[in-house]
């Protein structure tokens, strides 16, 4: 039962993923579960934080107004909480897409259960998302469908689990269960246009496979979908001596991709990463290459202290 779990989960995982819309992805998906899944936060039993900056299309330029090389800032942090028999994390989100920007922050609780010789995390998140528009140049003079230099926020719901072992570790989260509408303002300040936000769903999974006494390579995957359109990355990296890492991904029908990076401090509580996309999909209105940094902080897993008792000569009586 212990060995077939792992790839019961992913089945279950994969096959519910077929419903969703994609938002900001990351070639470091593999460290990135707070954003894939709520149920994430403090399974590894090591609060963390990681912060990922990626350049898409570096050098790309619109021919005319504002926007070409998407930009997005993401921070998670989570950790686990002993009175909760689980864990809390939050996530910030900013992406900038030509005129457009989304904000999110995000709070999520995970609820564990061991499970075989792992924890399985049940999760949900509250969310709150701003979009806002820029200024955009319209085809028609004064089109009151085209919004101008307006924003709007909405709250909304999210939902996830998640599996870790030592050797293995899947888990899928969905975004924007309530399904929110966005109202923007045209240039006369009236309604320009309405966006209605779309269930976001991923699946991962990765498997941990001891090649050596100092090497271990990690097979990757994440799957993605919306409305319209299923994507999937796949990979593998090869870490040395638990510190050194180097891998390669795939994107379907966008990019192939390089990571590498390495771990400093004791416990190699510091880590540092790079990614590289090459774009050889789709190539018109996109520049060759994208970039990511990624960097993350792992402080020691927590312990319960007891405060001992206090003995005082006062109580101590013989016979």
């Amino acid at each position: 039962m212990r060995r077939i779990l792992p790839v019961l989960l992913l089945i279950m995982l994969c096959t519910s993923a077929l419903q969703a819309q994609q938002q900001p992805q990351f070639t470091h998906y593999s460290f990135n579960g707070m954003q894939i899944s709520p149920a994430y936060a403090g399974i590894t039993n090591r609060p963390e934080i990681l912060s990922i900056y990626r350049y898409q299309w570096l050098g790309y330029d619109g021919t005319f107004d504002g926007g070409g090389s998407p930009q997005t800032l993401l921070l998670t942090a989570h950790t686990p909480v002993r009175l909760l028999h689980g864990g809390v994390g939050i996530v910030l989100l900013r992406d900038q897409l030509g005129n457009t920007t989304y904000t999110n922050a995000a709070f999520s609780y995970s609820f564990h259960l061991p499970v075989g010789e792992g924890k399985l995390g049940i999760g949900v998140q509250a969310n709150m998302n701003n979009i806002k528009k820029g200024s955009y140049r319209a085809n028609d003079d004064n089109d009151p469908s085209v919004p101008y230099n307006s924003s709007d926020t909405k709250y909304d719901l999210g939902a996830g689990i998640w599996y870790e072992s030592g050797t293995f570790y899947a888990g899928g989260g969905v975004t924007n269960l309530l399904k929110a509408q966005y109202q923007f303002a045209n240039l006369e300040g009236t309604e320009g246009s309405t966006v209605l936000s779309e269930n976001h769903i991923y699946a991962t999974a990765g498997y941990h496979i001891p090649v050596s006494s100092i090497f271990i390579l990690t097979p990757m995957a994440l799957l993605k979908h919306d409305t319209e359109t299923l994507s999937f990355d796949a990979g593998a990296k090869i870490t040395y001596e638990e510190k050194y890492w180097a891998g390669v991904n795939y994107r379907h029908e966008e990019a192939v991709g390089a990571l590498v990076g390495l771990g400093l401090f004791a416990d190699n509580s510091l880590r540092v990463g790079y990614a590289f996309d090459l774009t050889i999909f789709n190539k018109v209105a996109k520049a060759p290459t994208s970039h990511e940094v990624m960097i993350s902080y792992r402080l020691p897993e927590p312990t319960l202290r007891l405060r001992p008792p206090m003995r005082t000569p006062r109580y101590n009586f013989t016979k």
